[in-house]
């Protein structure tokens, strides 16, 4: 059986990566899907890979993402490497734009979604310690922080306002209830 491809989605500065790496941590089979996002990697924050935008249209345009969208100005790819992983039975974590999740759905045979949610204050105050977007980037990051998912995605819903351990024991849970039930 193949795998799950997993979207983690949410408002910037709700901690998918953060969450995503936890998740890894707790479940070694999971395949982190590595973004490829037009922005120096010295930029930190996340994992991915950084390119400038002519390198990412060339390699969009030769099919080396599953995946790709603009967003903030920048430009996101998820890799095709998901789908070998996918094809071996592993479960993929993807952070994923919530734009983005009925061409997924439609993509992938199995395909889940883990919304992850924080308060205003939370969200603004992990923008801010980032330290990668002006002030007026956070307000319209903020602005957009209760976008809703397309009536027709279900997701497992999970509040990351508190102690990362709890957020990952809740989304194990989720994800794997066979296991949770042992």
């Amino acid at each position: 059986m193949s795998g799950r491809f997993i979207a983690v989605v949410g408002p910037s500065g709700v901690g998918k990566d953060s969450v995503m790496a936890a998740l890894a941590k707790a479940q070694p089979d999971l395949f982190l899907a590595r973004r490829a996002i037009t922005r120096p990697s010295a930029a930190g924050g996340e994992d991915f890979d950084g390119i400038d935008e002519a390198a990412f249209l060339r390699l969009e345009a030769e099919g080396a993402f599953a995946l790709s969208w603009a967003a903030h100005g920048l430009r996101y790819g998820i890799p095709i490497a998901v789908e070998p992983a996918l094809a071996e039975g592993r479960d993929v974590l993807a952070n994923l734009s919530r734009s983005m999740v009925t061409e997924a759905k439609l993509r992938f045979a199995r395909f889940e979604v883990l919304s992850l949610t924080a308060s205003l204050d939370v969200l603004a105050d992990r923008l801010r310690g980032r330290g990668r977007e002006t002030e007026a980037e956070i307000t319209a990051r903020l602005a957009r922080a209760d976008r809703a998912l397309p009536d027709h995605i279900a997701a497992i819903e999970i509040d990351n306002s508190g102690p990362l351990k709890q957020t990952v024991a809740q989304a194990l849970a989720a994800l794997y209830p066979e296991r949770a039930a042992r």
